[in-house]
């Protein structure tokens, strides 16, 4: 089968198309066919070994010292199950699924085993495989801040970072609940993330949502959203209301102590925020995505030989929702 292999830690050019031997489901396996995959900041973090300081030992021992020991990256497919191994109850050969990698990765490639006790579930009838491909990493980590922050009906929450993958689920999920949704992004993607339903949208290359807050040009939020871990925790929590809540999608040390200390002092809480994987959460997304709540933004496309290409595109952060990875293979 063909994957594209990390052959060491750096650039895109370290990506490299091999021929690799087709894998075969083991007990309690189910041996996927992918149809398509997506190249997101995480597979870029990880090909160059970009990790927080707090993940960078365990996970360089996990992933490997000096060279990858994981070669095939990618972290969430959409296939079709092609063969199942001994004591497999749950799937059937010939079910379209889709399914997080988690810790195992190797979605770049024609062919994947993953045992069947994984988070995986069947397609949305209403999504191609393509657009399923997104659901696992966006939605799943956008329903959780959401579920996090506790959003109710009515609230006003604030989505920092919303035009990415996680940020596009975040919003839609957020608008089905009910909530008055601002979302915070570059120019280039504001319209998009009105077409999806923030009633509110604001640039942050020319205004700074905590100095409106502070300013007093707009009302402070009941949930802030913050996907990118990048803005100001003060500009944060100043931008709460007394009982706000704040989630940290990409959590920093500093920002999870400060995050702790402001908690003893006030009323506001502050969360650091990663999404377990749950075959529940999935056909949570599922049903979304067959009532027409939540849909897949997908701005590039790119073949599997080409995936060094969507890497350097991703690493642009002109990405608006997904890069999708389709894969065809020759069997």
């Amino acid at each position: 089968m063909k994957a594209i292999v990390t052959t060491k830690y750096g650039s895109p050019d370290v990506l490299q198309l091999q021929e690799l031997k087709k894998p075969v489901p083991k007990a309690g396996e189910i041996l996927i066919k992918i149809h398509a995959s997506t190249v997101t900041a995480g597979d870029c973090e990880m090909r160059r070994f970009d990790m927080p300081a707090f993940l960078w030992l365990p996970l360089r021992l996990y992933f490997g010292a000096f060279k990858p020991r994981i070669k095939v990256l990618g972290q969430e497919l959409a296939g079709e199950i092609e063969a199942i191994g001994n004591s497999v109850t749950k799937f059937n050969i010939g079910d379209a699924i889709f399914a997080p990698t988690q810790m195992a990765l190797g979605g770049h490639a024609e062919y994947i085993c993953l045992p069947e006790k994984y988070a995986i579930a069947l397609k949305p009838q209403n999504m191609s495989f393509e657009e399923a491909a997104t659901l696992p990493t966006g939605g799943l980590n956008a329903q959780h801040f959401i579920q996090k922050g506790n959003v109710k009906k009515g609230d006003r929450v604030l989505i920092n970072g919303a035009g990415g993958c996680i940020g596009t689920y975040a919003v839609q999920i957020a608008k089905s609940m009910g909530a008055e949704v601002t979302a915070v992004d570059g120019t280039g993607k504001l319209e998009m993330l009105s077409a999806l339903g923030a009633d509110h949208v604001i640039d942050y290359t020319k205004e700074d949502f905590g100095q409106l807050v502070a300013d007093e040009r707009i009302k402070p939020f009941d949930v802030i959203i913050d996907i990118v871990g990048k803005k100001s925790f003060t500009r944060c929590v100043q931008a709460l209301v007394a009982d706000g809540v704040c989630v940290m999608g990409n959590p920093r040390v500093s920002g999870m102590l400060r995050g702790w200390i402001n908690g003893k002092r006030s009323r506001q809480k502050v969360i650091a925020a990663i999404a377990p994987y749950k075959v529940e959460d999935l056909n949570r997304l599922k049903e979304l995505a067959e009532k027409g709540e939540i849909k897949a933004v997908i701005d590039k496309t790119y073949p599997l030989e080409k995936v060094a290409d969507a890497h350097r595109y991703v690493e642009t952060g002109a990405k608006a929702g997904n890069v999708v990875i389709t894969v065809k293979s020759d069997q």
